[in-house]
C-alpha cells in the first residue's frame, strides 16, 4: 500500500514539474518572448512574432537523410504516445479497437513506410499544410520540412485527407458533404495552431485561406479562416502539443507561439477568446460583447435586440468570406435584397467584435 501511494505521489510531482516546464502553469510569458511587446495587437504583434520565429530558427531539418536527424527521426521524438513506449500518436486517428487501421490512433514507431503503395497498418509523414497548396509548392525543404507542421499519420488516412482543405464538422475525422476534410474533435485545435504557425512563419507561401474553408470575418484583414480561430478556442492545447513544441525548439530553434499561448491568435486575428495562459487579455477591448441580433432566419430585417449608444459598424460576408456590405448600424440590417443562403454579420465597436450567422430562406 505504501509503495503504491509513494508511486502515486511521485507521478503527481512529475506531472506538476512537467506542467511547470511546459508552460501550463505560466503566469507570464517565458523568456523566449522577452523582446515581444505584448501590449501590441493585430498586424503589429503578428510582425514581431513573425520576426521572432524566423530569426530564432537555427536549423532546417532535411526531409530525408542517412547520417543526420531528418524529419522521420524528428517525428519519432515529437509524436511519441505518452502512454505506450515505442508507439506514436497518429494525427486524425481515434480508435485502435475497431479493426480498421485507417482510424488507428497509435502505431508502432518502426512500422514506417515511404513506398508507393504502402502496406496496410504502416505510418508515414503528413504535411498538415499540404505541399501542393503552398504558393509555390512547399517542396521538401524549409516550409516542406518544418517539424511544426509535420505529423505521423496512418498511410491510408493520409490518402483520405490528401490535399483537401480543412472544413468544419464534429465527431471523428471524416470527409464533409463538400468533399473537404474535418480533422476530428481531438485534433482540430492542433491543426488550427499548426496552420497559424505556418502562416506566421511563411506568410507568402503558406497562406491560411489556401488551406481552410469558409468565411474570414473575424480577422480585420480577412486573412485567417474563422474555423481556425474557433478551433483554437474550442480545443485547448494538449500535453503532446506542449512536449512537441519543446522538442521542435531543440531541433529547429523556434517555437509555435500559439501553442505557448492560444490567446495570441485572438490578439492578432480576433474571433472567440482563446485560453490566455499569460493573462495578457485583461483589457477593455476584449470584454464580452452584449450585442445580439434577431431574428437570425429572415428575408426582411434582423435587428439589435437592445438599444445602444455606442457607434456600431456592421459588415456582411458571404459563406465564402467575401465582403458584401458594410455600414454604420442604426438598429436593423435589411436582408430583403439578398438571395437565399447563409451570411455572416460582424458587429464591431471600439471595444468589442461579435459575429452572427444569418440565414435568408
Amino acid at each position: 500500500m505504501f509503495k503504491n501511494n509513494l508511486t502515486a505521489i511521485r507521478s503527481i510531482i512529475l506531472l506538476l514539474l512537467s506542467l511547470l516546464a511546459n508552460g501550463i502553469l505560466w503566469a507570464q510569458a517565458p523568456s523566449y518572448y522577452d523582446n515581444i511587446d505584448l501590449e501590441l495587437e493585430q498586424e503589429a504583434l503578428r510582425e514581431q512574432l513573425q520576426n521572432l520565429v524566423t530569426n530564432t530558427q537555427h536549423t532546417v531539418l532535411p526531409y530525408t537523410a542517412q547520417n543526420t536527424t531528418d524529419v522521420r527521426d524528428a517525428i519519432k521524438m515529437t509524436d511519441k504516445d505518452l502512454e505506450q513506449e515505442n508507439y506514436l500518436l497518429l494525427i486524425y486517428g481515434y480508435d485502435d479497437e475497431d479493426n480498421d487501421p485507417r482510424t488507428d490512433r497509435t502505431r508502432w514507431h518502426n512500422s514506417y513506410c515511404n513506398t508507393d503503395p504502402c502496406p496496410e497498418g504502416t505510418w508515414n509523414r503528413e504535411h498538415v499544410y499540404p505541399r501542393s497548396l503552398g504558393t509555390p509548392n512547399l517542396g521538401f525543404q524549409n516550409a516542406g520540412s518544418d517539424i511544426h507542421a509535420l505529423r505521423a499519420i496512418d498511410q491510408d488516412m493520409n490518402m483520405l485527407r490528401s490535399n483537401r482543405l480543412f472544413d468544419d464538422g464534429e465527431g471523428h475525422a471524416h470527409l464533409t458533404l463538400r468533399g473537404l476534410f474535418y480533422p476530428g474533435d481531438e485534433w482540430k485545435g492542433d491543426v488550427a495552431r499548426m496552420m497559424m504557425f505556418m502562416y506566421l512563419r511563411y506568410p507568402e507561401q503558406c497562406v491560411a485561406t489556401n488551406v481552410g474553408y469558409g468565411p474570414t470575418s473575424y480577422s480585420p484583414l480577412g486573412d485567417m479562416p474563422n474555423i481556425f480561430l474557433e478551433w483554437n478556442a474550442d480545443d485547448p492545447v494538449s500535453e503532446i502539443e506542449l512536449i512537441r513544441n519543446d522538442i521542435a525548439e531543440d531541433l529547429q530553434g523556434n517555437r509555435n507561439p500559439f501553442i505557448d499561448n492560444p490567446a495570441l491568435a485572438t490578439l492578432i486575428w480576433g474571433g472567440p477568446r482563446a485560453e490566455d495562459t499569460w493573462n495578457i487579455l485583461d483589457t477593455p477591448y476584449f470584454e464580452e460583447t452584449t450585442y445580439s441580433l434577431a431574428p437570425t432566419v429572415t428575408n426582411t430585417k434582423t435587428c439589435l435586440s437592445q438599444t445602444t449608444t455606442a457607434d456600431v459598424e456592421y459588415i456582411v460576408y458571404s459563406m465564402t468570406g467575401k465582403q458584401l456590405n458594410s455600414n454604420k448600424l442604426d438598429r436593423c440590417i435589411d436582408f430583403s435584397t439578398y438571395e437565399s443562403g447563409v451570411y455572416f454579420v460582424k458587429l464591431q465597436d471600439h471595444n468589442n467584435t461579435q459575429t452572427f450567422k444569418i440565414v435568408v430562406p
